[in-house]
């Protein structure tokens, strides 16, 4: 039978992440004001992205999502 939509999937799992070794952050462009939400590894600086926030909404779905209550902004 032919589908138009595609059935919806269940939501990813959380990717885990280590508060020892991790940081949440809000990497900000300057230029674009494009903002988008992950952790950076304190030991070796790499930055992993996790979502795009485009609002306030989604900026508050990453933090339910992950357990952050205070997050940093980087430019």
């Amino acid at each position: 039978m032919f589908h138009l939509f595609k059935k919806s999937t269940p939501a990813a799992a959380a990717t885990p992440y280590d508060l020892s070794t991790q940081k949440p952050i809000l990497r900000c462009s300057i230029c674009t004001g494009e903002q988008v939400a992950g952790f950076r590894d304190l030991q070796t600086g790499k930055f992993t992205d996790i979502m795009l926030i485009r609002n306030e909404k989604d900026l508050q779905a990453f933090k339910e999502q992950y357990g952050v209550t205070d997050i940093t902004k980087e430019f």
